[in-house]
């Protein structure tokens, strides 16, 4: 190195400058020797690999001043497909001809300074050969610097800009320069890479920092020698290597390896002449895409005649899909699509001409079209729709796969943008909606590669939204909205701002479903500028005046966004100071769900939300499910790569039981990629509403004024705005919205008066005067289900691929004829099916072929050489079923008749192979199994069969005993095992069919636990049926049979006599002498477990008693034992002796017949038996109650075999109405096979039903009993199911065991576990309501006992009204009622505690005579109004102004009156039904209620002593009043007329009393409502202020005095004491002011009025 600086420093000395590039002598051709050579395929040594070999000499001569000559001789083309490197290369004799005129036509270069320019050739040169010479040119870039020996840049060559690295030394002895550089091929600035089907994809930086899934880098070492002028490039080795892994590294990589040797030959005085033609310009180093963007690496295909190839393949297609879909359909179907790119528009058009009137080609061409995904598809699609060549269905079907199969481009979104505008797109609603919701798809799959996409490309939609919003067309504006939301560009941003209601912009007036729309629209935005949407998201979730809908979607789009630590826990602290808690609990739900997240991907939100969640507390936890939430879960394999997610967003603006809006959204990830699967949403705003009240009344003009003139007292009433009955759904697919549908009440009334209409009837008279006439039709559907494909240039020039497809092809052939005993009459209702029989045949022949194919190799348009990995799926499932159905006669007979059956029914196959063919020569196409053949004889392991159902008795005595057939069994001695085959077969000699599945596994490695040499495995899966063999099936029978005919059906005769079990009648006698000693031996042992039962809660109530004075905790609360809770320890202070009467329940079961047996005094006759011996008494009296009553149905299931043996079940069902006993019967039909099941259930009354299941030989092997029974367990009321056994097969214990163990942890967490004497034969749960709206269960196991406390329930248990429910009697009013009932609200005072509808509590100090609005519905329509008041006499008083109709409610000294429009109704008169509307009036207990479920007020009752309002659910969140809202948000309860807040009970309770206007009003009310100064100025801010209230205070009129007052805080506004502002005339508009100060204000309560009383 010294030498060659020295050399250099005396150049410069002497004045000559020294060049260090590259040079190439004028009059000198230069000779070099190239070979490039290209392998891929698993790393394993012994493994097949496919690749190629270009070998040449080639000549390079200046041409002119920077401008060379290159020319290739004797070029050499080899082909690979072998075990490397044992295997030989095989010359591509036919390629190479072909391609010689372009491999020696000499081609131009610009070269200066070591730098490739310009490239100049011929037309004729096609891309591919083209960039051939780039790949050699590649080698002669070199940026060497003079200054440095070490050094990095970015370098341009074949690849794009990448990163290299230059290390520079010197060979003293051998004068040469040897230079070596690295390229970094996961470094570039600009990289060369196409990618195809990835636009849905998000790429998970995180997961690529751990491990990228491709990775790249090539090396670069020359040996140069100075020349006079330059240096000259003597050798040239590059040595490049690709791997890819849809795993983490560690487990394994398959790899593209890249050779390229350049050595210096000679030099020749002779120049390169170029050929005569002209020379153009045909782009730089960089690497050129040509054909191989349309050809599949799946196969080659020389095209001649494309429309005839394109003939031939559609009549193969249609041939093979007739009976079955063969197995290489998906194969024929790629081969289709790649015709179909390869042709011309013109040959599109004479191909659609050849088949248009053929409905199966032309269905063919429609479903294929798509997949061509150029442009060329989408014209012709949108040429023949307006052509009215295509039906509407049609057009759509194709839009929609053009829309995800096309690739975009911006002739592709000029077409969509023109279809967006053209009139008759826009006159059909459906591909209206397609062609915009498509159309913004195709700028969001543009704009998926580009850092900067333009934004001219998003503005057609922007100006059709803005002038939709100018119009007020709300239909349009959310379709344009959706449009924007698919495209997800970030210039549309300022076009949903101006939707959203921010700023008090003139979009506020909008329907929240386009304020909802427009948030939703952000989400594909968020996903490009997370940054620029977390602030607007933050900033709509922050406002309070937004609906709570509005902000619950804000927070959905904040975290795709994926928001910081900070930005996460920001909004934790929001959060706690939230009122609204329907969003609290969303967010918190969210967060909740997030740390659970353990994919990648979510990471650092996972991390941010587990310290939100310790910020927030698990307050937020005990919310029930009425409260809007959020759900995630997902599962992730890291070292894999791969895992799902599912994610639930669940909205509710109301504690009601049917939620506003549902989202649903189910994710992948793979290879380092996540994807939205699909996501769907469905919105029911309202929709309860429409089909619940009575609409008969709403616009009753009377009523309304009525009530408006009531509500006109009211201080500044606000009415809530109406809903809009709708609902509406909408579906994603990859995250871009493909179709959604709003569905109004008119909607369902047009499709109701639709399907009621005469039309039908006439449409389902022809449907069966067709199948009368037969009906045969054949139906196949081709599909490309994937295509993801990475294209990238190799150092050689030449194309690497990495793809993925997936084709299927689904067709069925039918076949169905019906035969009826009369034909419809003309006027046919369906009805007349129930008179006449009905016979049905049919013939069904469904099957299906999937390929799916794996490629990594080079693919271009004349030679592949990949490594393929193929995964095929085959099923053809026949079946030809016979049914006849005699509706009158209560008979349904099926039959089904064997067919063909293939074998397999299902086979599914994956091999890897390597592949190398050309174009010019296919016959010689060399396929190698990427696994050598060994010398090894399989393994076969044959899983011995089972008999099941053959001898069901004898099977289940003998559990250990399989019946097996002899398997031929290998014993090879080896550690490895290379392949292996297991078959697993189970035989239902019943039924007379054998099932096997055969796995077929040969590994790719001999060793190792690596994920890729596994997955390149040959596998094989199949499932085959087939008869057993020694006795031919004829057919498989079912019948049913209902009524006095069943038992005519029965074919075999029960009998449950004990005389023979297993046929041993001495073990039976033996058994008998048994009986009364072991019945001895369980007393005793009963009474044992009882008294250690009894002294076990003894000492447990003795330490409750010393535990009495500890602090009480919270019921949700758990311990891990119940040691823990009742330890003597004074560290248990946790505990208390609630918690401890709670848990351990140490109070008997009282059973409720057994009260009432008790209570009636008549237990010995009472219909309530009072122990479980009643029902053994009755089961005693009579077994089997086939010998007094006929079965009420039976169902026979059997195999019709050809020498008549009786195969198959049968089942019949008895019932005794009389002792209310049901009981089905199991029975073998073989004549030697006892085997039967017995289930026996008994109502034994009202509150307890029992049932007896015993199965096994004459049903008394195995038996169980399962008791169902009502009861109190202290003061609450319970239900117990409980289930004993004698005895039970083992299999059945071992599995329950089992399934416990798989049990997650997660789910008995807050499980409270301990042991108790429980039975070893006895399981039990006991469910105990301790409120209407939480229980407490306890669940017995003979381990264990486990209490789960305060579950909170999602509805109200009604348990007053299941008190009174009796079985049968209006059973279906009754539950009617309940399920009412259970979603309403209440809201109920005792002793002026009024109890809100929130559950809230407060005291209500009332007015005397004056009314308070105590429920009402606060919407427009004015559904009913319920008011209360306190006469002088301290006596309540209610009014119900509902319907047309005023009720009174009130009460004298004895009695409670009711009054309806004045007139008193009688208490004997009672029940009263309102002629028109739905309202009932009912006596009930001391009192009376009023019921109109249909106006929304499910229930109003009153007593001498309180009050209860309840209503409906679709009503909850319209209510205003004393009673609140109903919408569960506690914090903001006490709401005033006004919709201000205040902190104050009183001062809210008097802002709902009715004033009176003046003391001639002729109510009896002398009090207003007004705003009162303080007494005492203040200083506020510095200055002297008055202030006054905001919230009107209730005093006497004038002219009246006050005789009882209360002291109320409320809140004050202060004005300065100079401000205009104060004076009277300006405080109108005080209670819309700001709160300064809360001091107390005296309320008057009752007034005393004098003559001058205004």
């Amino acid at each position: 190195m010294r030498g060659l600086v020295l050399a250099l420093t005396l150049a410069f000395v002497a004045g000559h400058s020294q060049n260090l590039a590259p040079h190439f002598d004028a009059g000198k051709t230069y000779v070099y020797k190239y070979e490039a050579l290209l392998l891929g395929g698993l790393p394993e040594k012994g493994l097949a690999r496919a690749g190629l070999k270009v070998s040449s000499k080639f000549l390079i001569s200046s041409a002119e001043q920077n401008i060379y000559m290159l020319k290739l001789l004797e070029p050499e083309i080899y082909e690979y497909s072998g075990f490397w490197p044992k295997d030989r290369l095989i010359p591509a004799a036919k390629l190479t001809s072909a391609l010689a005129a372009q491999l020696l036509t000499p081609i131009k270069f610009e070269y200066t300074n070591g730098t490739v320019g310009k490239i100049f050739a011929p037309d004729e040169i096609s891309t591919m050969v083209l960039n051939i010479y780039r790949g050699i040119l590649n080698v002669f870039q070199l940026n060497i610097n003079e200054t440095h020996n070490v050094y990095e840049l970015q370098e341009a060559g074949v690849q794009g800009v990448c990163k290299t690295l230059y290390a520079i030394s010197e060979d003293q002895q051998a004068e040469r320069i040897l230079l070596t550089k690295t390229r970094d091929l996961n470094n570039c600035q600009e990289k060369v890479v196409k990618d195809i089907g990835l636009a849905y994809t998000e790429k998970c930086p995180k997961c690529q920092q751990d491990s990228k899934n491709l990775r790249g880098a090539t090396a670069y070492n020359y040996v140069l020698k100075p020349a006079a002028h330059g240096i000259l490039i003597l050798e040239a080795a590059v040595n490049e290597l690709i791997q890819f892994s849809p795993f983490t590294e560690i487990n394994g990589a398959a790899q593209m390896e890249t050779k390229q040797s350049l050595v210096f030959f000679e030099t020749q005085p002779v120049p390169i002449v170029p050929i005569g033609a002209q020379y153009v310009h045909r782009g730089s180093l960089k690497y050129e895409f040509s054909t191989e963007l349309l050809q599949t690496p799946i196969q080659l295909i020389k095209v001649t005649n494309v429309q005839a190839q394109i003939g031939n393949v559609l009549n193969h297609l249609l041939a093979h899909t007739v009976e079955r879909v063969h197995e290489d359909a998906p194969l024929k179907l790629l081969e289709l699509i790649q015709l179909l790119r390869v042709a011309h528009f013109e040959d599109l058009e004479r191909i659609w001409s050849q088949y248009r009137t053929l409905p199966a080609y032309r269905q063919w061409l429609l479903d294929t079209i798509p997949a061509i995904g150029t442009t060329s598809a989408l014209k012709f699609i949108e040429v023949k729709y307006l052509a009215d060549d295509l039906t509407v269905s049609e057009a759509a079907q194709a839009f929609v796969s053009s829309v995800h199969m096309v690739t975009a481009s911006p002739e592709a979104i000029q077409l969509f943008e023109a279809l967006a505008g053209n009139n008759k797109i826009v006159g059909n609603p459906v591909l209206h909606k397609i062609v915009l919701l498509g159309f913004g798809t195709m700028i969001s799959k543009y704009c998926v590669d580009l850092d900067v996409c333009p934004a001219e490309l998003i503005k057609p939609i922007q100006d059709l939204l803005a002038v939709a919003v100018a119009k007020d067309e709300i239909e349009d504006i959310i379709l344009l909205l959706k449009a924007l939301g698919n495209a997800g560009h970030p210039s549309s941003l300022k076009s949903i701002i101006k939707i959203l209601p921010i700023h008090g912009t003139p979009a506020a007036s909008l329907p929240m479903r386009v304020h909802a729309d427009a948030i939703l629209a952000l989400r594909n935005i968020a996903k490009k500028e997370p940054r620029m949407i977390q602030d607007l998201a933050l900033q709509l979730y922050m406002d309070k005046a937004l609906h709570p809908e509005l902000r619950m979607l804000s927070c959905i789009v904040l975290f795709e966004t994926r928001p910081p630590m900070g930005l996460v826990t920001t909004l934790a602290n929001i959060v706690k100071t939230e009122k609204n808690m329907q969003v609290a609990s969303f967010t918190y739900s969210h967060m909740k769900s997030m740390t659970r997240s353990t994919a990648a991907i979510h990471a650092s939100v996972a991390a941010a939300c587990k310290v939100a969640v310790k910020i927030l507390g698990p307050k937020l936890d005990r919310l029930n499910l009425h409260f809007s939430k959020a759900i995630h879960m997902d599962i992730y394999n890291n070292p894999l790569m791969l895992g799902a997610a599912a994610s639930a967003f669940c909205i509710n603006d109301a504690a009601t039981i049917l939620p506003r809006s549902i989202v649903a959204k189910t994710s992948a990830y793979l290879a380092g990629a996540a994807a939205d699967v699909l996501e769907v949403g469905v919105r029911t705003e309202a929709l309860q509403e429409v089909f619940m009240k009575n609409r008969a009344l709403i616009h009753n003009v009377d009523r309304i004024t009525k009530m408006k003139r009531v509500i006109k007292a009211l201080s500044l009433w606000k009415a809530l705005p109406n809903s809009t009955p709708l609902a509406s759904v909408y579906v994603k697919f990859f995250g871009q919205e493909i179709a959604f549908a709003n569905i109004d009440k008119v909607l369902i009334d047009q499709a109701i008066a639709l399907t009621s209409g005469p039309s039908v009837a006439v449409m389902v008279r022809n449907a069966i005067r067709t199948l009368l006439s037969g009906v045969s039709f054949q139906y196949a559907k081709p599909l490309l289900a994937t295509e993801v494909r990475r294209i990238m240039p190799t150092a050689a020039g030449l194309p690497m691929e990495l793809s993925m497809f997936t084709t299927a092809v689904a067709a069925a052939a039918v076949r169905v004829n019906a035969e009826i005993t009369t034909s419809p009459p003309e006027n046919f209702h369906l009805i007349h099916l129930l008179q006449t029989d009905i016979k049905l045949e049919t013939e069904i022949r469904p099957s299906v072929a999937v390929n799916t194919f794996a490629v990594m190799g080079v693919n271009t348009a004349i030679l592949q050489a990949t490594v393929l990995c193929r995964a095929k799926l085959n099923s053809f499932v026949p079946s030809k079923i016979v049914a006849r159905l005699a509706l009158n006669e209560g008979n349904l007979k099926i039959e089904v008749l064997p067919v063909f059956m293939p074998e397999p029914i299902v086979a599914v196959h994956v091999e890897t192979v390597a592949v190398a063919r050309n174009i010019e020569d296919l016959a010689a196409e060399r396929i190698t199994p990427i696994i050598p053949p060994k010398v090894l004889q399989p393994i076969s392991r044959e899983i011995p069969k089972y008999d099941i159902f053959s001898s069901a008795a004898s099977s289940l005595s003998k559990s250990s005993e399989v019946l097996q057939d002899v398997a031929a069994t290998i014993s090879i001695v080896r550690p490895q095992e290379f392949q292996f085959v297991k078959k697993y077969c189970a035989t239902a000699l019943a039924i007379g069919l054998k099932g096997c599945i055969k796995c077929i596994t040969e590994n790719a490695v001999s060793g190792g636990d690596v994920a890729l040499y596994k997955l390149a495995a040959k596998r094989s899966i199949s499932l085959s049926f087939k008869s057993v063999e020694g006795g031919e099936i004829e057919r498989w029978e079912m019948e049913v049979q209902i009524g006095p005919k069943a038992a005519q059906k029965l074919i075999k005769h029960i009998n449950l006599s004990e005389e023979i079990v297993d046929g041993r009648p001495a073990l039976m006698k033996l058994k008998k002498l048994l009986v009364p000693r072991q019945r001895k031996v369980s007393s005793s042992s009963s009474s044992s477990s009882s008294s250690s039962s009894s002294s076990f809660s003894s000492r447990v109530s003795s330490k409750a008693r010393r535990l009495s004075s500890f602090r009480a905790v919270n019921s949700s609360s758990s311990a891990s034992s119940l040691a823990s809770l009742f330890g003597v320890s004074s560290s248990s202070s946790s505990s208390s002796s609630q918690l401890s009467k709670r848990v351990i329940y140490h109070h008997k079961f009282l059973k409720n017949h057994k009260i009432q047996a008790l209570l009636s005094q008549v237990a010995s006759v009472s219909r309530s038996r009072s122990s479980a011996s009643s029902f053994e008494a009755i089961y005693k009296q009579n077994k089997f109650l086939g010998n007094e009553v006929a079965p009420i149905f039976a169902i026979i299931f059997r195999a019709v075999r050809a020498d008549k043996e009786m195969m198959g079940y049968e089942l019949a069902v008895y019932l005794d109405k009389l002792t209310s006993r049901l009981q089905i019967i199991l029975a073998a039909l073989a004549a030697d096979d006892t085997f039967k099941i017995c289930a026996d259930g008994d109502l034994l009354s009202k509150h307890r039903i029992t049932a007896k299941i015993a199965w096994g030989a004459e049903c008394k092997q195995y038996n169980t009993m399962i008791t169902a029974e009502t009861g109190l367990l202290g003061q609450s009321p319970a239900a117990r199911l409980r289930v004993t056994w004698n005895a039970l097969p083992s299999e059945l214990q071992h599995y329950a065991t089992k399934i416990y163990d798989y049990i997650p942890a997660a789910l008995l967490a807050g499980l409270i576990k301990g042991k108790d004497s429980n039975s070893t034969s006895q399981l039990s749960i006991t469910l105990v309501a301790t409120s209407d709206r939480t229980i407490d269960l306890i669940w017995k196991t003979p381990t264990r006992t486990v209490y789960k406390l305060a579950l909170h329930l999602p509805i109200a248990l009604p348990l007053n009204e299941i008190k009174g429910l009796t079985p049968f009697d209006g059973l279906a009013d009754k539950v009617n009622y309940l399920f009412a009932q259970a979603g309403s609200a209440e809201c109920s005072d005792i002793t002026d505690t009024l109890t809100t509808f929130n559950n809230r509590r407060y005291k209500n100090e009332m007015p005397l005579s004056c009314y308070q609005v105590l429920a009402q519905d606060c919407t427009d329509e004015l559904k009913f109004m319920v008011l209360l008041k306190k006469d002088l006499n301290e006596q309540k008083h209610i009014n119900v102004k509902i319907a047309d109709i005023d009720i009174d409610l009130y009460s004298n000294i004895t009695d409670v009156i009711v009054k309806v429009n004045g007139m008193e109704i009688p208490i004997s008169n009672l029940p009263h039904h309102h002629l028109k509307a739905k309202i009932q009036i009912w006596p009930k207990g001391k009192g009376i209620s009023m019921y109109a479920p249909s106006h929304g007020l499910q229930e109003v009752y009153f007593d001498k002593n309180s009050w209860t309002v309840k209503v409906v659910d679709w009503m909850k969140g319209k209510t205003c009043g004393l009673c609140g809202k109903a919408d569960g948000e506690v914090r903001q309860e006490y709401r005033t007329p006004n919709g201000r807040l205040t902190k104050n009970a009183v001062s809210y309770a008097h802002s709902w009393v009715l004033p009176a206007l003046s003391c001639r009003d002729n109510t009896e009310c002398r009090m207003k409502l007004e705003s009162v100064p303080l007494e005492r100025q203040v200083n506020i801010h510095g200055q002297e202020s008055r202030c006054y209230s905001v919230e009107p205070v209730l005093r006497c009129l004038q002219g009246c005095l006050p005789v009882k007052t209360t002291a109320v805080t409320i809140g004050f506004h202060c004005l300065p004491m100079d401000s205009d502002l104060n004076r009277p005339e300006s405080l109108s508009s005080i209670n819309d002011k700001s709160v300064d100060l809360r001091e107390k204000a005296e309320a008057h309560l009752a007034c005393s009025c004098t003559a001058q009383c205004a």
